[in-house]
């Protein structure tokens, strides 16, 4: 009798079959074949990139092909691509049974998310209603990982929880969000946002805690024993973070004007992340009763410098203004860990995996709030007339505003930003979304990584 229960328990009690072999194979030739239409439809090389340069030279009296933007923006590029698909992906690994999910669905989502990204970002920013074509340079391919960096910081809260199909759909609709957010923020309202405090990290955060929010499922805390590191994987998780520090100078400057814009955004991002560590040092050690440092704190606090700096770098914000928000940021950042995270889970049931709510969304959020303040106490003395107008691109429809209104919508862009995150995070919860049945992925008892060790 015994056996007779014990066989339909475990027929009607089985664990959900989480097997993708049909649905990733499906969804990954399905998707690209739908970017090579919608590429072939809409997206064309710029003129830069385009055999008719040579006309657009002697047109424009440009002299050498020095002058082609790609020779300024492409060292950007490589280093933004590096923080992408290098840095994103190691910083994940630090998990002992998802260290190759994190690396390998990173490279996944990311190959996805630029390709999405160069159409939305296109059909929002460079369309030529003239021919219907959307036309990219060097400067687009740094959009697309900027946008994608949103969905790649949602994945962050997600590792461990969900599937790589379930990760293409947070990435769809992620970047489309993102794109919509953007456009809001930087051309509706006008705001300055070169290292994406606000449109990047604070979105992609809130996004992945809102989604980790809806994911949660009753006895989740059941998993925390899968949530730990081990030696390796805490070194592999450092070389993550080591090239995402190095690279974010570029990060934040990459998209800047040339010029002095560029140059004041690296020293500033600089400084921020070397005060950053040495806070988050200092309060790793003081944590613990013996003084040695968690890894955590330092595979992640240490980088929150970077974030915080992204909207105010490129203002005079000073050398030792960025020194300032380095030293705050590394304590907030590891006081989040230490006790934001826990509350998050006991009381908010947000498991957030990897901490992003601490790396990105309050960093992104005060940084944000930060370039709100700058902005509002820029002054005519401070800046110059010149340097005034071109540093918040006061122009055009826009010639009339004022630092202190300036500050406002900055103030305002964040929090658009918040919201995009909150709410597009949680719509996931909504079934028949007319792109898939997003309830139907997310309802899942168990997640599949097929690539893990056992």
């Amino acid at each position: 009798m015994g056996n007779c229960a014990q066989g339909f328990k475990d027929f009607f009690c089985r664990p959900k079959n989480t097997n993708v072999r049909v649905s990733l194979p499906a969804v990954c030739f399905v998707w690209q074949i739908a970017m090579i239409i919608l590429f072939g439809v809409f997206i064309r090389y710029n003129e830069e990139a385009d055999t008719h340069w040579v006309e657009h030279k002697k047109s424009h009296n440009i002299t050498s092909d020095i002058e082609n933007d790609f020779y300024f923006r492409y060292p950007s590029f490589q280093d933004v691509h590096v923080m992408i698909f290098v840095g994103f992906g190691f910083l994940m690994t630090f998990l002992k049974r998802y260290s190759f999910g994190g690396v390998g669905f990173n490279f996944l989502i990311a190959s996805f998310g630029v390709q999405w990204a160069l159409l939305m970002q296109g059909w929002f920013h460079t369309l030529d209603h003239s021919t219907g074509k959307i036309y990219i340079g060097v400067e687009s391919l740094i959009n697309a990982d900027f946008c994608t960096a949103g969905s790649l910081i949602a994945y962050g809260a997600l590792l461990g929880k969900v599937s790589p199909v379930q990760l293409m759909v947070v990435t769809l609709f992620g970047v489309t969000l993102f794109a919509v957010e953007e456009y809001i923020i930087l051309s509706l309202l006008h705001c300055r946002d070169a290292g994406g405090s606000m449109v990047i990290h604070c979105f992609g955060g809130y996004y992945g805690l809102a989604i980790s929010w809806v994911l949660y499922r009753p006895k989740l805390h059941l998993s925390q024993r899968l949530n730990g590191s081990v030696y390796h994987s805490d070194v592999f998780a450092m070389i993550g973070t080591l090239f995402l520090w190095m690279f974010w100078p570029s990060f934040n400057s990459a998209i800047t004007d040339h010029g002095d814009g560029q140059h004041r955004t690296a020293i500033n991002t600089y400084l921020a992340l070397a005060s950053c560590v040495l806070t988050s040092v200092a309060i790793s050690s003081m944590s613990q009763k013996t003084g040695k440092l968690d890894m955590v704190h330092i595979q992640n606090a240490t980088l929150a410098g970077g974030v915080a700096m992204g909207t105010a770098a490129e203002f005079m914000i000073t050398p030792y203004g960025a020194l300032i928000v380095g030293f705050c940021m590394g304590i907030i950042s590891t006081f989040g860990y230490l006790f934001v995270t826990p509350f998050l889970e006991k009381y908010l049931k947000i498991q957030d995996t990897c901490g992003v709510h601490n790396l990105h969304a309050v960093p992104g959020m005060l940084g944000g709030f930060i370039g709100a303040i700058t902005a509002a106490a820029a002054s005519e003395s401070v800046y110059g007339k010149e340097g005034l107008i071109s540093t918040f691109d006061f122009e055009g429809s826009f010639k009339d505003r004022t630092p202190g209104t300036q500050g406002g919508f900055q103030a305002a862009g964040t929090c658009v930003s918040i919201a995009f995150g909150l709410v597009g995070g949680a719509l996931m919860r909504i079934p028949n979304t007319g792109f898939v049945n997003v309830s139907f992925l997310f309802n899942r008892s168990e997640s599949n990584f097929s690539v893990e060790q056992s």
